[in-house]
């Protein structure tokens, strides 16, 4: 029978067709396709960059913005480890330093630290501030002097207890403000950010080439005024090979956050002196941290920072914490790690040996392995493959060859 005006299949039809240019429903269309897609690109063993890339390129049909800033963070610290940049703030870091230190000197709701320890994993700075805007000291000293911002929508990308990076999207001072609909798409991407992070950094271990360890800590002292002051040898090209590719800016956001925090720490204002885990371009992981110095003539204000060749032991925790295990995933890994058996596992976690094994599986299908012996060949990779002959040095780490 041929479709007539009258047929309610017809009309089911043009019902359907007349949703599809309602621009609420072709709004809701459009984030659940950007849903759909980012949760197959964090699944897809993307390095970082080439994921944040596409992430960037996906979320803008969803959330139009001007400007973009994805950072990645150590998840024991959630200082800043590295920054990527979209739109009209990429190749940008001319103002990077005074941003660290109002991001990691000043406390306000909308900070990164903050957002992390809060229920809620995104915000938009004119919704927090009923829209005064010029409230946060980042929008008024910073976004809108030298951006031109109006609003600024920022998110964490948080897997259960850990935090790896966020995001911050910007809109200029003449664009509507992010409403909270769009926050709460931003938020609910939250777990698929930092599966994509995890994942990527998952996707170098066992691609990485020989490198040689650094010969030996670099200093870098920087004054009150965020200038580099005095390096020893080698602190130039070591800062350098802190840059990866893919997009990603100069290292001085991460030095500046280090400073910003040693002062905080020296004020009280932080818990512990600063301290992260970063990858160089080599593939090799460098520990920094940082110390607020003070003259003998009373003069404060320079911090050191210290980068050096990290051991073993503190990139190991970071790499198991990445395959995203139970805290109790995490104790059997580590003793695993330690060579330990099943029944002595049972009985230093007073599990039953069922319970062991039942937890070993989930491990291995989390980790991508088989067995133990793939399970600890793909942790310690990185940490020991590359320099596998090399004497071991009393730091830990292999001595040059």
């Amino acid at each position: 029978m041929a479709l007539g005006m009258g047929d309610p299949r017809k009309l089911g039809i043009v019902s359907e067709t007349r949703k599809l240019h309602d621009p609420l429903v072709r709004s809701a269309l459009t984030a659940e396709r950007v849903r759909s897609d980012l949760a197959v690109l964090a699944r897809g063993g993307l390095d970082v960059a080439t994921f944040l890339t596409e992430v960037d390129e996906s979320l803008r049909r969803a959330v139009p913005y001007a400007g973009a800033c994805y950072a990645l963070v150590d998840p024991s610290t959630r200082l800043l480890t590295k920054t990527y940049k979209f739109g009209d703030l990429a190749g940008r870091d001319d103002h990077d330093m005074e941003w660290a230190h109002i991001e990691y000197g000043d406390t306000e709701p909308t900070c990164f630290t903050e957002l992390a320890a809060l229920a809620s994993s995104a915000a938009g700075v004119h919704e927090s501030t009923a829209g005064d805007v010029v409230a946060s000291r980042r929008m008024r000293d910073y976004m809108i002097p030298y951006f031109d911002y109006g609003d600024e929508l920022r998110a964490v990308a948080r897997s259960g207890d850990h935090v790896w990076g966020g995001l911050a999207l910007f809109r200029g001072g003449g664009e509507a403000a992010f409403d909270p609909g769009e926050i709460d798409f931003v938020a609910s991407l939250s777990n698929t950010l930092a599966t994509g992070i995890r994942a990527g950094i998952l996707a170098r271990i066992g691609a990485v080439a020989v490198v040689d360890p650094s010969p030996g800590p670099v200093v870098v002292i920087m004054d009150a005024a965020g200038e580099i002051t005095h390096l020893s040898p080698g602190a130039d090209e070591r800062i350098e090979a802190l840059v990866s590719g893919g997009g990603a800016a100069a290292p001085i956001a991460v030095l500046g956050a280090l400073v910003a925090r040693a002062r905080a720490w020296a004020c009280g204002l932080a818990p512990a002196p600063p301290r992260i885990r970063v990858r160089s371009t080599a593939g090799e992981w460098q520990v920094l941290h940082a110390a607020p110095l003070a003259g003998r003539d009373g003069h404060h204000g320079d911090v050191v920072i210290t980068i050096e060749a990290a051991r073993p032991p503190e990139i190991v925790p970071l790499v198991v914490a990445a395959f995203d295990l139970t805290s109790r995933e995490q104790d059997v890994t580590q003793l695993v790690l330690g060579g330990a058996d099943t029944k002595q596992i049972a009985a230093r976690l007073h599990l039953s040996t069922y319970t062991v094994q039942d937890h070993l599986k989930a491990i291995f299908d989390k980790a991508d392995v088989r067995s133990r012996r793939e399970l600890v060949a793909k942790v310690f990779f990185d940490c020991h493959v590359p320099n596998m002959g090399d004497e071991i040095a009393p730091s830990g780490w292999f001595t040059p060859a």
